[in-house]
Formats: C-alpha cells, sequence, structure tokens
C-alpha cells in the first residue's frame, strides 16, 4: 500500500553559493512530493532519506539516496535569504493544503505529463473533499482530478466512485474536479438529500452550494436501481440542504409514464423543522356536502416549542378549527397541547330536522422529569369538552373514542420539605365528565398538606419496641372548592353558584404491637374538624304549606372523632403430595390465610342536629336535621355504631413437577392470587345487624396471559312477599343460609405469536397505534377499535418495520406471520329483589395478522349474549407498498357505518402526494 503526503511550493528561487550535488538539488526541489519532511522545515534532522518509486518518463535511480543533512540547511537559508530579498510578488499556490492518497496496487507519477495515478481502491482527501474509487489522476497541470472504475477479471466495471465533499454524498459513474474552481462533471450520479434519491445521467457542480442535473430523477424509494415509483424532471437546480426545485416534470409509477405532470417545482430541504402550509384533504359528506379539512399553516417556532393551526370547511356552511402544539425541554419537561372546535350544520334551513350546533374538545398533557427537581413535580392530563364531541365528529382519528363515555382531567404540583418530619404540600385541580347524562364533577383546586408521622416516644436509637414506643401521630389537611354543573352551563357564571368549598383537618393517632408473639396488633383514634362556609337553615312555612330550606353564609364547624382497633395473623398450611418411592406431578399445595377482626366505634354527635315542628292534619311532628347535610363533607354521624369487622384473604401455590428434567427445584405456579371474604356485626344496631358477606377473588393461567376476577354478594337475610328486606334471617324463612344477591366475573386474555418465539421476541416492545386512544380517554388496547386519520403523518413512522434478519427470512418461502389476538369477556348477575337474571353478558375481542411481510389485517368487534347482537365494530387493511402506504378501514354496521380508504407516500417530504376516499355515516332523518 503506497500512502505519501503532498505539498508543493511553486516560488522563484536563486540557486546561489550551492556547492553541493546539482542532482541532489534537482531531487530536494522539484519531487518535494515524495520527500516526508519540507525543505522549508526549521526542525532538519540530520539525515533525510528519500525514496523514489518507479515513473514512467524517468530514468530508474537507486532507491534510497542519502541527502546531507548540511546541504539542505544550507540551501534552506539560501532560499529564504532569496525571498526576503525578491522583489518579485509570489504567486498564489493552486493547493492551499494537505492532500493525502493512496492506493492498493501502486501509486505513479508522471513527470512529463505531470500527472499522478493511482490504482485500485484509490482515496484522496483534500480539505473537506473526499473521493473513493476504482482508478484516480490527478493533473497538475489543469489542477484538476479524475475518477473512475476499474474493470475486474471478468471484465465488469467495479469500485464506482464516492465522491464526498462536507454532508454531500455523490456515487457516479466518473467524476471529474477542478481544485482551482471547485466545480465538477459527474457521470450518472446517485445521491440522498433529506430522503430524496436523485439519479441523473449528467450533473454540473457550479460550487458548495449549487447543482445543476439534466434529465434527472427523483424518487424517495429505497430502491434506485428499480424504484416503484419516480419524477423525472428535464431539468433541476439543487443547493444542498436548502431547496430542490425542478423545471417540467411528470410522474412516473412502475416505469409508466402517468398523466400527472408538473410545470414547475420546488422542494425545501432541511434536517431541522420549518414552518410552512398543510395542503388540505378534499371529500364530500353526506350530511355536510364536499369539503376541505385539514387546511393549514405549521410554524415551527423554535427547538422546543411547535404549533400547527388547521381548519375545515363544508359547502353547507359547516366548519372546523384546530390548533396543536408540542413542546419539550430535555432532562425538564415536556407535553402537548390541543384545541378542536366544530360548529355543524345538518340539513338546510326550512327543514324541519333543521339544527345547528357546537362541539369542541380541549387536551393538555404534561410531564415532567423526574430527575429536574426532586422535591416538587407537576403534571397534567386534561380531557374536557362537549359531551357529545367524540360521537358527532366525523374525524376518523376519533374512531377509537367513540364508545368512551368518560371525560376526565388533573392538573395537579407536588412540593415536598424533607426533614424531621417531612412535609407535603400538594394543590390539584380534577374533572371528571359523563357524556351520556353531561353530568360534571370539579374541584378548582383542592390543597392537600401533610406532616409525616411523628414517634413522640420512640427511642434515639436502637428500634422500637411495643405499645408506648410505636404510638404515632400525623397531621393533615385538605381544602376543597367542588363545583357540580351540566354541560350545557359549562364555563358560564351559574356554575360556580351552587360550589361548595370546605376544608377538613384529621389527626390520626395510633400505635401496634405484638401479643403472643404471633398476633400482631393495632390500635388507634381520629380527630376530624371540618370547616364550612356555607350552611343550611330548615323551617315548616304554615302559609306556604311546605318545608322550606335556605342557605346561610358564613363560617361554621363541626368536630368528630371515633376509635378503632384491629388484630390479624398470618397462618400457613401446606399439604405435601410426596410419598416414598412416589414423585407425582403435583408435590405440594401451599395454602396462606389472612385472618382478621376489627373493633370500631363512632359516636353520636347529636349537638349538630336541630329540629322543625310540621303541622299537618294528622296533626303536628318533629322532623331532625343536621346544618350541615349539603355541605362538602356531610354532616356528622346521628347514631351511634359499635361494629365488629371480620375478613378473611387466602392465597393458594403448587409446587409442580418441572417438564425440564435438568431443573433441580419444583415449578411454583399460582392457583388463586386471592380469595377474600368479608362481613360486619354492628352490635349498636336495632335490625338488620349483619352485613352481606362480600366474596371476591382472582387469579392468572397460561403461563399468566389469562386473567381472572370474580366476585359474588351473600345476604343473610330473607325479602318478604314484596321483595324487601326484612329482619328474618333467609335460613329461618325456609331458604337457605344465604342469598346470592350479585355475581360478577371478568376475564381478559392477550395472546401473540411472539409468546412462542424466542426470549428476546417476547421481550421486544410492540408499537400500535392507540396513542390518540389514550389522549382522548380510551383504552389502552384496540377493543373498541383504532383511531385512523391515515393523511395524518403522525401515524407513519419511516422506521424499518423488520430487522434485517427478519428480512432475510421473509425471502424464503416459510416467513413468520406476526398475529395478536385480545379477548375481553364479563357477566354480572342481579338478584337483589328476586329478578334473578344476567344484567350484562358480552365478549369483545380484537386481533391482527401480518398475513405477508407487507400485509396486515385487522378486527375489533363484540358480542353482546344478553341483546343478542355483535356490537361496535371495526375492519382494518394495511399494505406497505415500499415508498407508499395503502390503508382501508370499514365500520360495516351500526349508526357509525362508514368506510375510508388511503393511498400515499409515506416520506413526509412528499405526504401531500395522496389519495383518499371516504363513505360517512349514512344521514339521520
Amino acid at each position: 500500500m503506497a500512502d505519501h503526503t503532498l505539498k508543493y511550493y511553486f516560488t522563484k528561487i536563486h540557486l546561489k553559493a550551492l556547492r553541493t550535488n546539482y542532482f541532489q538539488i534537482l531531487l530536494t526541489l522539484s519531487f518535494t512530493v515524495l520527500i516526508n519532511t519540507t525543505v522549508f522545515s526549521q526542525d532538519i534532522p540530520k539525515v533525510t532519506k528519500v525514496a523514489i518509486p518507479a515513473t514512467q518518463g524517468l530514468p530508474t535511480y537507486s532507491p534510497e539516496i542519502t541527502v546531507d543533512s548540511l546541504a539542505i540547511k544550507e540551501i534552506s537559508e539560501s532560499v529564504h535569504d532569496t525571498i526576503r530579498l525578491d522583489s518579485v510578488k509570489l504567486k498564489k499556490e493552486f493547493l492551499t493544503d494537505i492532500v493525502k492518497y493512496n492506493a492498493k496496487d501502486y501509486t505513479s507519477f508522471n513527470r512529463l505529463e505531470q500527472k499522478l495515478y493511482l490504482y485500485n481502491e484509490a482515496e484522496v482527501d483534500y480539505q473537506d473533499m473526499n473521493i473513493k474509487a476504482g482508478v484516480i489522476v490527478i493533473d497538475y497541470t489543469k489542477n484538476e482530478v479524475y475518477a473512475g472504475r476499474i474493470k475486474d477479471s471478468t471484465g465488469t466495471l467495479t469500485q464506482k466512485p464516492v465522491f464526498t465533499q462536507g454532508a454531500s454524498v455523490v456515487e457516479p459513474d466518473s467524476i471529474r474536479f477542478n481544485f482551482d474552481t471547485q466545480k465538477a462533471l459527474i457521470f450518472n450520479s446517485k445521491t440522498e438529500q433529506s430522503g430524496f434519491n436523485i439519479i441523473a445521467p449528467i450533473v454540473k457542480k457550479e460550487n458548495d452550494s449549487v447543482v445543476f442535473m439534466a434529465k434527472a430523477r427523483f424518487t424517495t424509494s429505497e430502491n434506485t436501481e428499480d424504484p416503484d415509483y419516480y419524477f423525472k424532471a428535464s431539468k433541476i437546480k439543487f443547493v444542498p440542504g436548502k431547496k430542490i426545485v425542478v423545471g417540467p416534470t411528470h410522474m412516473v409509477i412502475a416505469n409508466v409514464p402517468t398523466p400527472i405532470a408538473v410545470p414547475f417545482g420546488f422542494f425545501p430541504l432541511t434536517d431541522t423543522q420549518t414552518s410552512g402550509i398543510i395542503i388540505p384533504t378534499f371529500g364530500e359528506d353526506s350530511t355536510r356536502g364536499y369539503f376541505l379539512q385539514n387546511a393549514g399553516y405549521y410554524f415551527a417556532i423554535s427547538d422546543y416549542v411547535d404549533l400547527a393551526v388547521l381548519a375545515d370547511y363544508y359547502t353547507n356552511g359547516s366548519y372546523g378549527f384546530r390548533a396543536e402544539s408540542n413542546y419539550a425541554v430535555n432532562y425538564k419537561f415536556r407535553g402537548n397541547a390541543a384545541f378542536r372546535y366544530e360548529s355543524l350544520i345538518n340539513s338546510e334551513k326550512g327543514f324541519p330536522d333543521y339544527s345547528k350546533s357546537t362541539v369542541y374538545n380541549i387536551r393538555w398533557s404534561h410531564s415532567q422529569d423526574s430527575k429536574s427537581n426532586p422535591n416538587s413535580s407537576f403534571s397534567a392530563s386534561v380531557n374536557l369538552g362537549s359531551s357529545s364531541y367524540y360521537q358527532q365528529s366525523v374525524n376518523q382519528i376519533n374512531t377509537g373514542n367513540f364508545l368512551n363515555n368518560t371525560l376526565s382531567s388533573s392538573v395537579s404540583y407536588s412540593k415536598s420539605f424533607p426533614g424531621e418530619p417531612q412535609v407535603n404540600l400538594s394543590v390539584t385541580a380534577t374533572h371528571s365528565q359523563n357524556t351520556q347524562t353531561e353530568q360534571i364533577n370539579m374541584t378548582l383546586p383542592t390543597f392537600q398538606g401533610s406532616v409525616g408521622r411523628i414517634f413522640p416516644f420512640a427511642p434515639k436509637t436502637g428500634t422500637k419496641k411495643g405499645i408506648i414506643h410505636n404510638v404515632n401521630l400525623q397531621y393533615s389537611v385538605r381544602a376543597e372548592n367542588q363545583i357540580q354543573t351540566t354541560d350545557s352551563l359549562f364555563f358560564k357564571p351559574q356554575m360556580f353558584e351552587d360550589a361548595r368549598a370546605g376544608v377538613q383537618h384529621s389527626i390520626p393517632l395510633s400505635t401496634n404491637f405484638k401479643l403472643f408473639k404471633h398476633l400482631s396488633v393495632t390500635a388507634g383514634t381520629s380527630f376530624q374538624e371540618n370547616w364550612t362556609f356555607k350552611t343550611i337553615d330548615r323551617y315548616y312555612d304554615q302559609d306556604l304549606d311546605e318545608v322550606i330550606t335556605e342557605t346561610v353564609n358564613g363560617f361554621d364547624a363541626f368536630r368528630t372523632y371515633n376509635f378503632s382497633t384491629s388484630i390479624g395473623t398470618t397462618i400457613y398450611g401446606m399439604f405435601d403430595f410426596k410419598r416414598e418411592g412416589k414423585d407425582p406431578k403435583i408435590q405440594a399445595i401451599r395454602h396462606v390465610m389472612r385472618p382478621s377482626v376489627s373493633y370500631n366505634i363512632n359516636p353520636s354527635f347529636d349537638q349538630y342536629y336541630d329540629t322543625y315542628e310540621v303541622i299537618s292534619a294528622d296533626g303536628t311532628t318533629q322532623d331532625t336535621y343536621s346544618r350541615f347535610e349539603e355541605t362538602l363533607f356531610g354532616s356528622p354521624n346521628q347514631t351511634f355504631s359499635s361494629s365488629v369487622g371480620m375478613s378473611l384473604s387466602n392465597n393458594f401455590e403448587a409446587k409442580v413437577k418441572d417438564r425440564d428434567s435438568t431443573a433441580t427445584e419444583a415449578k411454583k405456579v399460582t392457583i388463586l392470587n386471592n380469595l377474600n371474604f368479608s362481613t360486619s356485626y354492628n352490635i349498636a344496631g336495632d335490625s338488620l345487624q349483619w352485613s352481606p358477606v362480600r366474596v371476591s377473588g382472582g387469579t392468572q393461567i397460561l403461563n399468566n396471559k389469562m386473567n381472572i376476577n370474580f366476585g359474588a354478594t351473600l345476604d343473610p337475610y330473607a325479602l318478604d312477599n314484596n321483595n324487601n328486606k326484612i329482619d328474618v334471617y333467609n335460613i329461618n324463612n325456609n331458604g337457605s343460609l344465604f342469598r346470592l344477591t350479585s355475581a360478577n366475573m371478568t376475564l381478559s386474555y392477550s395472546l401473540s405469536s411472539k409468546m412462542f418465539g424466542s426470549k428476546a421476541e417476547r421481550d421486544k416492545e410492540e408499537e400500535r397505534g392507540i396513542e390518540e386512544n389514550l389522549r382522548g380517554g380510551g383504552r389502552d388496547d384496540d377493543l373498541f377499535g383504532v383511531g385512523q386519520d391515515f393523511s395524518d403523518q403522525s401515524f407513519f413512522d419511516n422506521d424499518k418495520d423488520e430487522d434485517d434478519e427478519e428480512k432475510k427470512d421473509n425471502e424464503f418461502y416459510k416467513f413468520k406471520i406476526p398475529w395478536t389476538v385480545n379477548l375481553a369477556y364479563a357477566v354480572n348477575y342481579s338478584n337483589t329483589q328476586r329478578q334473578n337474571e344476567i344484567s350484562s353478558h358480552s365478549l369483545m375481542f380484537s386481533g391482527d395478522v401480518t398475513l405477508s411481510p407487507r400485509w396486515s389485517v385487522g378486527a375489533s368487534s363484540g358480542y353482546d349474549f344478553k341483546d343478542m347482537g355483535f356490537t361496535y365494530t371495526q375492519l382494518r387493511l394495511e399494505r406497505d407498498l415500499e415508498s407508499w402506504r395503502m390503508n382501508f378501514s370499514w365500520v360495516p354496521f351500526s349508526s357509525r357505518k362508514s368506510w375510508y380508504f388511503f393511498i400515499g407516500i409515506k416520506s413526509s417530504i412528499l405526504s401531500d402526494l395522496k389519495y383518499d376516499k371516504r363513505l360517512q355515516p349514512d344521514q339521520q332523518l
């Protein structure tokens, strides 16, 4: 491998008083190309060795010549002296920097032609320019470099040149480059810029910033040899990193020219986000006429925040507006906000079904990096607006939230003050909205403060033991302003008229200790003080013959306290199935029981209750009320209660012989995660002292992929002939010990092909298009469908769909077929008043199958076994066309019956080149 460093100096040199061999001088000055140390260096070694390779047109000399360092020093001093005294202006060097070159086979310098030849895997570096090719020729007379291909043993041209200058990379068949003018002629070049692959038969490079091309093709397809589509332009002006300007251009698909043509075009190129116009989508709606959707402008405000403003217009007068923004600061916070507004007109004026409505939706999500400020945090998850927004909106992106019945929001800020004890403060605003009843509950805001546990009698060193050491107390305060309103009064002054505000102080005092080594005892008391700013006054008005309730503004308070204690333990049981000489599959079953008994006393606070007289035809009666009834935290307890609570939790596990013969220990399998029983007995009660027994449990089977949860309520009391509960035990009423009043069971199961693959495949995170569902308050799966707006490029990730190894597998006939299946089953039984019916019974299912590397189908549906019909159903199909993507979504029945077809280029730079067609739901008359 030949490797040299070139540095040329063309100056006027007077060789005076030189007393050394002329041949040595000639070699030293004329062939500085081959000298590793320049003759003008200030640090001259004692002996300089010059290697002279064999060159064309030159006699062969000894391969190594020893040059006297004293002679070189004398030459250097003479030359410097001459330059200082010479009045002739020096010529500018045509190469102003070091040129590095190398080649695999040979390097040859022709002195007569003044050319340097590099052959086989040749490479030249000069400033920010790099050329790699099969053959490279440097012409010093023209200050040019030529690079081309060479033939291999079969006569095939190989080693295409690769020309790199800065961030620009060109791969032509051959290239000519001038060092002086920085101009170049490039033949059959291929280059990539911001996702564009540009192929041109001849390219003229004017300088670093302007390139002209003739009869060029450009495409976003990765297959440049045989692209599935490309644009053919008669001429192109290309400014690397900035823009592409084209003349008359037409589109070619699968090498077939199409009538799609433009007289000129402009494509901005940038690696950073850039502001620009968003091209709209046009179509037809069955109820609103022709439309233009998603027309707007994108504002690249900064590297930390952006804004997209879009609008829709329909020919019947309906319109919509949407603004969306994303923001992020690394290692601090990130979030997004969106506002959507639609003014919808149905039918036409003069018709009885004419209507006009407005719907809106506000969303905001904010998360803080926990490392930015460990002692404080701010977060937001807002989703509020019109209750009918997701039901009336025809945007395909809202499909997954069509069945969502709840909108909820939360904005919170918390602050901790480390110390002993620690103090925590938080301010939260919440919102909950039922889209069916249009009922809205809000807290604006809720303030909470707490002081960490204080152990006043704990020793300063050592552990806490006994009742006294474990005595601890806390303090917490909660201040809340609660608003209940409806959708029609939302954001109007009336919504604040019935707001309820209050403050609750709580001081719990408790301790715990061991009893008889195996029993854990906890005892405590709690004191609460409640402040309110509105109370009521109730009296009977004889003139109106009705009870009047008036609101009394002003501060008021009440105080309550209670006492509780509990005792519990843990019991372990083991059923061993091993026998001498036998090795059963189920080797043992472990049963863990946690029984607990609690006792609670809640005194009666009669002092906070008043009476009023009601005069009627039957006489005068007295009714009791509390002035705190309609306050935020309710009225204090009027009835003394003394109750005993009992609970029992169970856990069952089995040790099973492992299928792996090399395993040394049995495999642990969970039979029941939990099986719980709970009830209570009111000692101070006069009737119905026993509360119903609540049974609940859950387990996981099939390698923990199927979750099963169940529950039931058992009532010990009987019903009379009117199906009302009476104070008679059911067993004494010729019945069973308990009445089953309600029961429920839910089952969920997720299955995929990755479960049967390697561990790496199972651990690989699966990307799913459910982000819009979550932002809208919907499910985190696709059982209710997936929001789809295929023209929105945010759904298109340009990452590779498959790994390289997977692609290799797909080249063969037997490739992997990825698939997923999600199931959710729910059944509820009701028998509180002898109705003995299944109140709800349904199965929801969804799945996706990748039939081939580029074909995938999916479906989301369900079946209602009670009403005997299918629930909301969505069918999906996707085809990856390499540079293009085709999608089809179909809702075959229900009031949302519709379909949506889309085909478009995946690359974001040509995202506006698309075709979509949709059939909206039929007009409801």
